[in-house]
């Protein structure tokens, strides 16, 4: 673990983030082991999918998942993901472009990562909605693809920006948060059980109310950590 969280290879602007984002605590919440196969769902610039890859080793496997209205719609978003895969240092990584209800890989996977993109496609937000399908739709539709990918005993993560109880797909899209009851209610509805949460991203002083990138809260507002696994036994 704490030599993939020193990876040389790490840009620095990465490295700049890890005592806000703590890598090391949340992976081992996820208990991402070597070995394992990894999709990182969104990954943006590939923060953590460089931190599994590490992790994972030669044994394992990590799928940076895009969904195609993503690729689509902003190509050049993909401009770092694109340069990670292609790094020798990387070698064990594969990006895969995908729709919604195709998230997962073409093998069955220990782990499925989310982090801070669950409110973005149920908000649908810009680029992440689907013309003809609500945000709501999409992030069900993600879950049970999700729950199909991983094998039995498998980890579904996600990680987000707190909103405020009640809150709806307006605030997901305007505050670019969610209320983490909807998720609970959306993953266990996909079969999904809620495993453990943690407070280590929590931030009591964020009341939110501000959206996530305002000067005083970004970096630092409230989040939640969920750790769903697949029920090992299926009926």
């Amino acid at each position: 673990m704490s030599a993939a969280i020193a990876d040389h290879a790490r840009p620095a602007a990465d490295t700049k983030r890890d005592p806000d984002r703590k890598p090391a605590e949340l992976v081992a919440f996820a208990g991402i082991k070597p070995g394992d196969k990894v999709v990182d769902l969104i990954p943006g610039g590939g923060y953590f999918t460089r931190i599994f890859s590490k992790i994972v080793g030669p044994q394992g496997h990590v799928y940076a998942v895009v969904p195609d209205s993503l690729a689509q719609g902003v190509p050049k978003k993909l401009d770092d993901i694109k340069a990670l895969i292609a790094d020798p240092a990387y070698s064990n990584t594969t990006l895969l472009i995908r729709p919604y209800d195709r998230i997962g890989a073409d093998e069955p996977l220990d782990v499925i990562w989310t982090s801070q993109n669950y409110h973005d496609v149920y908000g649908a937000v810009s680029v992440f909605a689907v013309a003809g399908k609500s945000g709501a739709e999409e992030t069900a539709t993600m879950d049970v693809a999700a729950f199909k990918a991983l094998k039995p005993g498998g980890i579904y993560i996600v990680i987000d920006h707190v909103a405020k109880a009640g809150s709806n797909e307006h605030d997901s899209k305007t505050l670019h948060r969610i209320d983490p009851a909807i998720v609970i209610a959306q993953a266990q509805a996909a079969g999904f059980v809620l495993e453990a949460r943690s407070d280590l991203l929590s931030n009591p002083q964020d009341n939110h109310e501000k959206i996530v990138f305002a000067p005083e809260i970004r970096g630092h507002t409230d989040q939640f950590v969920l750790k769903f696994r697949k029920p090992k036994l299926m009926n």
